[in-house]
């Protein structure tokens, strides 16, 4: 029952993301920042509530005239920042019980995270209570009953036995005292939540407490919009002499109020500590998995990192709390930024968006690290900067097809010019995104040396049926205006080293070896450097002059090409076979050597334990390797 329960919820879940990245983009998804947004809606309701507590009056004749002052007299401060106050307020319940329910959903509440799940709870219930003290404050109608109504309920209890009553809300006993301890109370209940908050997010390693910037300032807005049109006001003044007959009830914060009156209150009592009790022992509720919980280890590349992996706990957070800079945004399996390239182990994954993964990318061995978990001890290689670029927020740039020339039948020179004053700064090797008109991305590599740049060279080669590349071949022109964002990538050279250099490329692979090799040449490197360009057939070879002009120029370059597919009427007598193959034939023993790798997922799959068989250690060994429409990886 509880698995049907959690799979229908998962279903809502991702049905609910899948419509908010097609509105928001995948970056900015609110859906994905429910933790953080909790936060940013807390330190919201902090600060509009100083300014309010400024202006409050906690006297028994004051406290609803500065209630009205603050609300009326001051309306384009205090008024609205009351109006502000109140919806966080709600907002900040709504997206924790989101964020709880979420959790829920796909099992991430058990194991390790059972502490997580029931401080979230402490942290629920602080939160509601404090929301609750605060309709007390006002002294309107409203107040009277809050009040009146939760002094009834205490009173219930044993503990209290009708003292609250007695001494705080009969007409006799309604003293500025009342108001100054419901003052304290709105101030140490909120301290006490926010230590909750930091207890709560310490099993989490860096977890996020603002969502990203546009997400947070845009919330904040929307927040003021409704303040400005669907002012907070008080009703009615109290008056304890009378009953409130008609009221304007908050059905989101009281909803449970009624039953104070129409159930017995110690029935009530039970219900709501039943709940609390149930939800507090989910962890450890059937179904329980069996046995004990195995440990597993992670190996990260580039530089075979390692980290333990708790049972239910993914590689992404286990990866985090060992300081590994892996790459990261929503954590949520929506935008695709922590992907990562299997080598080894095997790994379960779930509730993620087939745009962040596809199924094909998934055959081809990538994974999700925010939504991988391990079955075994497990091995993968990730974008080495891609974490520090998603902390600098990878700049957005709009740019204007400059020039478009043809370099062979399947492949196109496309020069772009950034607009008036800006310049894009990348490493040799590195890659940009283009970003199309629905927020998908294609990318490709900068194929000229490291700089700083208002013109970007791109080499495009065409996929049958592919939106962006169809588009290149068929009716773009100069003029046509495009957005990229970049630069993206760790596949640059590792500098200094005494070894020699191998650099292997795969059809448009080329493109940023041609940035590493001028790069090279650049440095002035003089030791030993080989170039292996596979392609299917050498009409494939595009800029073919260039690395052999590289050749002349350079003693100590050397240029394989090798020909997979090549038809006899090519008549190619240069190397035939994969072109990995070639440089196993040529260097029996790789040890000492660095190389540099870029072509399809295949291709560097098959290269890279090969080369590693043969000598080569791990750590030398630089891929980047890309496939169609992949949104995250280069495209050549």
């Amino acid at each position: 029952m509880l698995k049907r329960i959690q799979s229908l919820l998962q279903r809502l879940f991702l049905a609910a993301e899948a419509v908010g990245n097609r509105i928001f983009g995948d970056r900015l998804n609110p859906l994905y920042y429910l933790g953080a947004t909790s936060y940013w809606m807390f330190w919201l309701v902090v600060a509009s509530g100083l300014y309010l507590y400024a202006f409050y009056e906690t006297g028994i004749d004051k406290t609803y005239a500065s209630m009205e002052s603050i609300t009326h007299g001051q309306w384009f401060a205090g008024g609205i920042l009351r109006s502000v106050h109140r919806y966080a307020s709600d907002a900040m319940v709504l997206t924790m019980m989101l964020h709880m329910l979420r959790h829920f959903s796909f099992d991430r509440y058990r194991s390790f995270r059972a502490f997580s799940w029931v401080s979230g709870i402490v942290v629920m219930w602080l939160i509601y209570v404090s929301g609750v003290n605060g309709f007390m404050l006002p002294w309107d109608k409203l107040s009277q009953f809050v009040i009146v109504a939760t002094t009834e309920w205490l009173d219930a209890l044993p503990v209290f036995n009708g003292i609250l009553t007695r001494n705080f809300i009969t007409p006799e006993a309604v003293t500025d005292r009342l108001f100054s301890l419901l003052s304290f109370l709105h101030i140490g209940i909120p301290l006490v939540a926010l230590l909750s908050l930091w207890v709560h997010t310490q099993r989490v390693p860096r977890a996020s407490q603002i969502p990203p910037r546009p997400l947070a300032i845009g919330l904040a807005l929307m927040l003021l919009v409704i303040s400005i049109a669907v002012p907070v006001v008080s009703q009615a003044p109290a008056d304890l002499g009378t009953v409130p007959i008609t009221l304007k009830f908050d059905w989101f914060y009281l909803v449970a109020y009624p039953l104070i009156y129409s159930w017995d209150p110690i029935k009530l009592w039970v219900l709501v500590g039943g709940v609390t009790l149930l939800l507090m022992a989910l962890p450890w509720l059937p179904p329980v998995r069996a046995g004990k919980e195995a440990v597993y280890e992670l190996t990260a590349h580039p530089g075979r990192q390692q980290a333990p992996v708790r049972a239910g706990e993914t590689l992404l957070d286990a990866g985090l709390r060992a300081d590994i800079p892996l790459p990261y945004e929503c954590r949520s399996g929506g935008c695709g930024v922590c992907k990562a390239m299997m080598i080894g182990g095997e790994v379960e994954m779930s509730g993620y968006q087939p745009t962040a993964l596809t199924e094909q990318e998934r055959q081809l061995g990538w994974i999700l690290l925010c939504c991988a978990r391990a079955r075994s001890d497990v091995e993968f290689e990730y974008e080495e900067n891609a974490a520090a670029g998603a902390a600098l927020r990878i700049r957005e740039y709009r740019t204007v097809v400059e020039r478009i020339e043809r370099l062979a039948h399947d492949v196109m020179l496309v020069v772009l010019r950034l607009q008036r004053g800006q310049r894009i700064e990348y490493e040799a090797g590195q890659y940009l995104n283009i970003v199309l008109e629905d927020g998908a991305r294609r990318s490709y590599s900068f194929t000229s040396p490291s700089g700083s740049t208002d013109l970007v060279e791109l080499h495009v080669r065409l996929m049958p049926g592919g939106r962006f590349t169809t588009r290149v071949f068929e009716t773009m022109k100069p003029g046509d205006e495009l957005s990229i964002e970049g630069p993206v990538g760790s596949f640059v050279l590792h500098e200094p080293s005494e070894k020699p250099l191998i650099f292997v490329a795969g059809a448009t692979g080329f493109a940023p070896v041609k940035s590493l090799l001028e790069q090279a040449f650049r440095m002035g490197i003089e030791r030993p450097m080989y170039f292996y360009w596979g392609v299917r057939r050498p009409r494939d070879l595009y800029l073919l002059d260039l690395p052999r002009q590289w050749e002349r120029e350079h003693p100590n370059f050397h240029f394989v090409p090798v020909a997979s597919e090549p038809l006899p009427e090519d008549d190619w007598q240069g190397r035939t076979g994969f072109v990995h193959e070639a440089i196993l034939a040529d260097f029996p023993d790789l040890r000492g050597f660095s190389v540099y790798a870029c072509g399809s997922v295949r291709m560097v799959q098959a290269a890279r334990p090969a080369f590693v068989a043969q000598g080569l250690h791990e750590d030398a060994c630089y891929s980047d390797a890309f496939t169609p429409q992949s949104t995250i990886t280069p495209a050549g």
